[in-house]
């Protein structure tokens, strides 16, 4: 029997960062609707803190969703939990710059004030019934030790799973297996794979994280996302599901293919 792999779509999260890419509100619960259909584990459907368009979005997926859990992005906020609250997710996902580089100059902070202040946010929405995972950002630049006693705390407050994302897209397939296999190593908590395509490795580096024991891939449809794009959904499907039971329904996944290519082509007569 093939070992599990669960498959989070972020096409209207991350996807949605490609430069000239917004969709309606209709495209976004279409889309979902067709990713629920073919066996998405996870659609990450959007920032609550964004508005209240966005926050339409995400209530009227969560209406017609019927097997897959919805998670919602947000900032390390207290103020952008409460947003993700209204809408009433499956999961309340908190991103978290966890190099040294961007905890001492992007957040202009140290480790100990992110880690309480983490913590603070996890128990927020943990204490109103939410489930929670975590995402570090810049991973892929970030002291292992540092993550590993990071993801330890976060168990113990109750958080799922961490995704460990390659932010700028410096990863490589051997790194990629190497990180995975380290935090796997010294924690006992579950990994998701969230990495950019850059150096024209995204399914190559989340392929290698799956078999070092990476349980939760983050895909797009047509690899769409910020600069290079992100894992294509697609080509980590006909890889990916020789090693592995990824649970998609691949009739159901091609009539959401085609459709997205319906969207993006009435995108670029826009």
């Amino acid at each position: 029997m093939k070992p599990r792999r669960f498959i989070v779509d972020t096409t209207l999260r991350d996807g949605e960062q490609s430069a000239g890419i917004v969709f309606s509100v209709e495209d976004k619960v279409r889309l979902a609707e067709l990713m629920d259909q073919c066996g998405i584990y996870q659609i990450e459907a959007g920032i609550p803190a964004v508005g209240l368009v966005e926050k339409e979005a995400i209530t009227r997926i969560l209406a017609i969703r019927k097997r897959a859990k919805i998670s919602v992005w947000n900032r390390m906020s207290a103020e952008d939990i409460r947003h993700s609250m209204e809408c009433c997710p499956d999961i309340i996902h908190i991103g978290v710059p966890v190099s040294y580089v961007q905890i001492y100059t992007k957040l202009k902070k140290n480790k100990q004030w992110l880690k309480s202040e983490l913590l603070r946010c996890v128990e927020l929405a943990r204490s109103a019934g939410f489930d929670v995972t975590v995402g570090f950002e810049d991973a892929s630049r970030a002291d292992i030790s540092f993550m590993a006693s990071l993801m330890k705390q976060l168990k113990d407050y109750g958080v799922l799973y961490v995704r460990f994302a390659d932010t700028v897209g410096v990863l490589t397939p051997g790194r990629t297996a190497d990180s995975i296999k380290t935090l796997l190593e010294h924690t006992d908590m579950a990994i998701e794979i969230h990495v950019h395509n850059d150096l024209g490795m995204a399914v190559a580096n989340s392929l290698e994280a799956a078999k070092a024991g990476a349980l939760y891939v983050d895909c797009t449809l047509k690899g769409i996302g910020e600069r290079a794009g992100n894992c294509d959904l697609q080509k980590f499907a006909a890889v990916g599901e020789r090693i592995f039971d990824l649970g998609l329904d691949k009739e159901k996944a091609m009539v959401l293919l085609q459709e997205f290519s319906k969207i993006l082509r009435m995108e670029m007569m826009v």
